[in-house]
């Protein structure tokens, strides 16, 4: 994986862990976080409140302008605002595909029988998913992974089973599995940034990285003028 350097920390870490705002023709940046939008772009890696404080004390912009060269940009205020929708949008559009290529499951009898038999590679909640329910399905996990007493959880979105059900076209979608270790990874490179961003869990873009282990490359560009290295298979 690429690395970057976000700038408003001036931090390096993989691209995969990192939001891309893109500089368009105009001067306004916006988010890109499919990393595929052409022309400049810059990288953050923080948080949402931590975006909008430094936008309000002017380093956001001042870190744009130097990584991008360019001194006219205009940011929007309702930034971090976009870039959530954003990033939720992508990961409940990685749900529904994974759920359409037969790669997710849902129903606590399905995932229960599937977590035993130790066919189960991530394990998601809702929001308001009830707390027997996450324990009960987690406990199945960790018997069928033969690591009980270990505390492995599942992952609990930052979306109610409302807001799942309609991007999964299914009812009452409260506990979801996902069974092959290819989809997980997809998965957790969106989920990872959409929790890590809104503060919803501060240590999420560490999980990519412990679920799927890459060797760290040693770039620091700031910038993305090379589009070969824009995009990546986690996106």
């Amino acid at each position: 994986m690429p690395e970057r350097r976000c700038v408003v920390t001036g931090e390096v870490a993989s691209a995969e862990r990192l939001v891309r705002l893109a500089l368009g023709p105009d001067g306004t940046i916006a988010p890109d976080v499919l990393g595929k939008a052409p022309g400049r772009g810059g990288w953050i890696g923080v948080t949402r409140s931590e975006l909008e404080a430094a936008q309000a004390k002017g380093k956001l912009k001042g870190g744009l302008a130097r990584a991008l060269h360019e001194g006219a940009i205009t940011i929007p205020d309702d930034l971090g605002a976009r870039i959530e929708a954003q990033l939720q949008r992508a990961t409940l559009d990685r749900l529904g595909l994974e759920s359409r290529s037969g790669t997710l499951i849902s129903g606590n009898e399905k995932i229960e029988q599937a977590a035993r038999r130790g066919q189960v590679r991530l394990l998601l909640h809702a929001s308001d998913a009830g707390e027997d329910g996450r324990k009960k399905l987690a406990q199945a996990w960790r018997v069928g992974e033969d690591d009980e007493g270990s505390g492995r959880e599942g992952m609990i979105l930052p979306v109610d089973r409302a807001t799942l059900s309609m991007a999964l076209g299914r009812e009452n979608a409260v506990h979801l599995a996902v069974i092959d270790a290819r989809a997980a990874d997809r998965l957790l490179a969106h989920l990872s940034r959409w929790q890590f961003f809104t503060g919803w869990s501060r240590d999420a873009a560490d999980r990519v990285s412990s679920t799927n282990p890459r060797t760290a490359g040693n770039g620091t560009a700031s910038t993305d003028s090379d589009k070969d290295s824009d995009a990546s298979d986690a996106y």
